[in-house]
């Protein structure tokens, strides 16, 4: 067969094809099939279109890729490597999917520097893509001038046919299209094409139809495969809609250019091998050796580290003449960007003493969260519809909406899986806003993927989830959370704080506040806040330091060797162990109790402390109105605790605690038992 010469663009986008094949056949693992059929589109918008430094990858006013259709990550790593990216050399795509390499199965963005986002469980990255375009929406609100655009950034994503047929990126895209997010663009992969084989097995509506309700700009490239001049229009034109946020959906082949295995669901996730490598590159004239990219290919794809520092330079000149006309406002951006706090912000945070109101920490949260708004700009939030439940509407700040971009409390509406990968990616944007997003604890069901993410990506958002226990009450089981907290608590580096008073919300939100921006841990860490419903007396051993220690002695009056029994409480028991404390003390028990608002916490601390709080060798018993896995760790045996393990009951919360045993006189009856 004679192939026709290739032209510099048919070896640019040869090159991402390859790259992918050798790279998925070396590791005998991955998915070649949507690089191989995306790379047009892939070239065209990174080419042509986006404006990115490969030399600063944190350039604050970057375009920012998203790749939601994470498995084909091949084709992310090849444009990173091509363009010029220090982070992705040839060696790394060689060792693709390999321990402790750069280029992992799914794009990590805390791995592989130029990822925006970490992509992979389908439609996360798509709606972090939404959360990205609102965060530029409302940076821009902030700092924008009429006579000064600083910034000024569009959101590309691609995304396949298994990110559509995800439920969350129904509730982002629904929300983006409410918005009017005009700087989001959607590449929409089309190829019909899913693991189990046609997607007309099982996914038969049209798409852009369902975009256009949404109230998204659709359009169609019929000829994804070559017609480049098509692509690049549907860009073009896509830029030019700036009320609604686009969709373009690019028909392509997947695994185009594999003689035998182009449109079928065999190339989906598997490696050609060795036979169609072979057969692939005659039938493309790939004339060259694995992981070998043509130098004229290469010399075009590494002009993007020339244009890209234009592009900086030019964004600098302007920021600099920003910062004489606005000196405050660029102090402000230079600080967010930084990822520092000001001087002095943990004064806003509320105390309390015995003699404050008894209050649900609900409530607390809410002044919080106000009282910090006065003094952190970047505070950007809201609810999934329960914001009067929540408590976390900023007063006065206004809300996000289509033309009122400048409001800071976001209206999620009915969408917490939704909520929960857009706070992802608001807080993986840059400069550093800090998101919260909130809802009842019971519904992190509804989220946990979302919640895991914010975990395993370092993103900085802070959880507020209300209604933490059975004493919400008449709702009922459906909606009383009682493996909520133990399931949390076993999500790496996610921190769990479940306070008891005014002193612990507020110590609760100064660690959130700092590990937001990585203060003190080097990287931003999510913390997840539970909070009651019901009102709880101010202690008074608590304080917003002793918080921050995860555990603290909140009651005692005996040395270490004398004690008979530590009663460890969270949240709303802590207040009803110092009362069965008190009655033990009566009848001549030597007794403490421990506050533990976090686990996580806890652990952090030297063995010194921990011992000083926990003495080894006395016994233990823990009371937390949910189940009663984990226990063990801290009290021995998960039979030494007062707990939950079984569904919720509807009935006045007050009730429900009284007959699931959270009296005083149960737990005073559990801790004799307990010391024997």
């Amino acid at each position: 067969m004679v192939v026709a010469k290739q032209s510099l663009e048919e070896l640019c986008i040869n090159s991402i094809r390859f790259l992918a094949i050798d790279a998925v056949e070396k590791a005998n693992s991955g998915h070649p099939g949507l690089p191989m059929g995306a790379a047009p589109m892939a070239f065209v918008l990174w080419d042509r279109f986006m404006r990115h430094n490969p030399k600063n990858s944190q350039w604050p006013n970057r375009d920012r890729f998203v790749l939601s259709a994470g498995h084909g990550c091949m084709l992310q790593y090849a444009l990173l490597h091509l363009t010029g990216y220090d982070s992705v050399s040839i060696e790394d795509i060689q060792q693709f999917r390999q321990w402790d390499s750069k280029t992992p199965g799914h794009p990590e963005n805390f791995i592989t520097d130029g990822i925006e986002v970490t992509t992979g469980p389908l439609g996360q990255g798509i709606a972090n893509g939404v959360g990205l375009a609102m965060a530029e929406a409302h940076l821009g609100a902030m700092f924008n001038k009429p006579d000064s655009t600083i910034v000024d950034h569009y959101t590309y994503v691609v995304l396949g046919d298994g990110c559509n047929m995800e439920g969350i990126s129904g509730e982002a895209c629904s929300l983006a299209g409410h918005l009017g997010l005009g700087k989001l663009i959607a590449l929409y992969d089309d190829n019909h094409i899913s693991i189990d084989g046609s997607t007309e097995l099982a996914f038969t509506e049209d798409v852009g139809k369902r975009f256009e309700a949404y109230g998204w700009h659709v359009q169609s490239v019929e000829n994804g495969n070559t017609d480049l001049e098509a692509i690049h229009k549907a860009i073009e034109t896509a830029k030019t809609v700036t009320d609604k946020p686009s969709l373009i959906k690019v028909t392509t082949t997947i695994g185009y250019g594999s003689p035998n295995k182009a449109n079928t669901h065999g190339v989906h996730g598997a490696a050609l091998g060795e036979s169609e490598v072979d057969a692939t590159r005659k039938h493309m004239g790939w004339n060259y050796d694995p992981f070998v990219v043509p130098e004229d290919a290469l010399a075009h794809f590494r002009k993007a580290v020339e244009r890209g520092a234009s592009y900086e330079a030019e964004w600098n000149q302007k920021f600099a003449e920003y910062k004489t006309k606005y000196p405050e406002d660029a102090a402000l951006f230079e600080r967010m960007n930084s990822g520092q706090l000001p001087d002095g912000w943990e004064k806003a945070l509320p105390t309390y003493t015995p003699e404050s109101k008894k209050d649900a920490t609900r409530n607390q949260s809410g002044a919080t969260l106000n009282a910090l708004a006065e003094v952190l700009p970047e505070i950007f939030g809201g609810s999934a519809d329960l914001a009067p439940s929540n408590k976390t509407l900023i007063k006065g700040a206004g809300d996000f909406q289509k033309g009122s971009y400048e409001g800071k409390n976001l209206r999620f509406g009915v969408r917490e899986h939704g909520m929960g990968a857009i706070c992802n990616g608001i807080a993986l944007h840059s400069p550093g806003l800090i998101p919260y997003g909130a809802t009842f604890l019971v519904f992190t069901d509804y989220m946990r993927n979302a919640i895991r993410l914010s975990a395993l990506s370092h993103a900085g958002v802070i959880w507020v989830m209300t209604h933490d226990s059975v004493a919400l009450g008449e709702d009922g089981p459906t909606h009383q959370p009682v493996e909520h907290i133990a399931s949390l608590r076993m999500i790496p580096g996610l921190v769990v704080m479940r306070p008891a008073d005014g002193n612990e919300t507020s110590g609760a939100y100064k660690v959130a506040i700092e590990r937001s921006k990585g203060i003190g841990t080097g990287k931003p860490q999510p913390v997840l806040l539970a909070l009651s419903r019901q009102g709880l007396p101010n202690l008074a051993g608590s304080s917003i330091e002793n918080t921050t220690k995860g555990a603290y002695v909140a009651a005692c009056g005996f040395a270490p060797e004398e004690l008979e029994l530590v009663l460890i409480g969270t949240g709303s028991e802590v207040s009803l162990c110092l009362e069965a404390a008190e009655k033990l003390k009566a009848e001549g028990k030597k007794v403490r109790v421990v506050s533990m608002p976090s686990w996580e916490l806890f652990e952090e601390q030297d063995e010194a402390y921990k011992n000083s709080v926990l003495p080894p060798n006395a016994k233990r018993l823990a009371v937390e109105a949910g189940v009663s896995f984990g226990w063990g760790r801290y009290v021995g045996s998960e039979d030494n605790t007062v707990s939950i393990n079984s569904f919720g009951t509807s009935a006045p919360g007050d009730v429900a605690l009284e007959k699931f045993g959270f009296t005083v006189d149960n737990v005073v009856a559990k801790a004799k038992q307990v010391i024997g």
